[in-house]
């Protein structure tokens, strides 16, 4: 179709590291009307690259990537081409992730089970300019935007007793159970068993993230 009332064609660029999803994506948009894949990637590098190359209408773009994250991706390729939009896919529905892609500026975050004609539908209403989450995601992701308004995003903090929060600080400072225990006047085992809960509360895997998570709430001795 060439005459001038031609819808005007997506360029397309699928970036993926499995090379048998990004086939599969190839093949499945490549062929249907409107859309061109002029580029395909697998790595947050060669991503960057073939956007600034290519300079597609849409990047459809894994979240994870040998070389990092398809979120940085995102960041990098829409500080050089603010036109060209983003739509993040993804096998998890993880909201930090989906807060991240939102503020790196990603116009979609969809879920890799998603069916052929909704992903074709979905990037055609990117393509027109609108924003869109998979449901899996949305009434998460907008009760953490709603948190964040209001100032209640450290509810976590609200679920720990004064004890833990003064545990959590010791843990942030690098301390070992033992030295915590000494500094609380408890046993070891009930500091292990402090820690545990702590984590779990707060959706913290290790230690090492608790210095993190302080630092974030600018969590000090006096409170807070």
């Amino acid at each position: 179709m060439t005459d001038s009332q031609s819808p005007k064609v997506l360029r397309l660029l699928v970036v993926d590291d499995h090379e048998v999803v990004r086939q599969g994506l190839v093949a499945l948009l490549d062929r249907r009307e409107g859309f061109q894949v002029v580029a395909e990637a697998g790595t947050v590098q060669e991503s960057v690259e073939m956007a600034a190359r290519f300079q597609p209408d849409i990047v459809i773009m894994d979240v994870r990537l040998p070389d990092g994250s398809g979120i940085e991706a995102c960041r990098e390729i829409r500080a050089e081409r603010p036109a060209t939009r983003v739509v993040m896919l993804t096998s998890f529905p993880d909201e930090e992730a989906v807060l991240s892609a939102i503020v790196a500026g990603a116009s979609g975050y969809l879920l890799k089970q998603i069916r052929a004609r909704d992903l074709v539908s979905a990037l055609e209403a990117v393509g027109r300019g609108e924003s869109l989450l998979d449901p899996a995601v949305t009434e998460k992701v907008l009760e953490r935007v709603r948190r964040i308004a209001t100032g209640t995003y450290t509810d976590e903090l609200a679920q720990l007793t004064s004890q833990e929060k003064k545990i959590l600080l010791l843990v942030a400072e690098g301390k070992t159970n033992k030295e915590i225990a000494a500094d609380v006047f408890l046993s070891d085992k009930t500091v292990k068993n402090y820690v545990s809960s702590i984590l779990s509360k707060l959706n913290l895997e290790r230690r090492a993230q608790a210095a993190a998570f302080v630092a974030k709430h600018r969590l000090d001795r006096g409170g807070g």
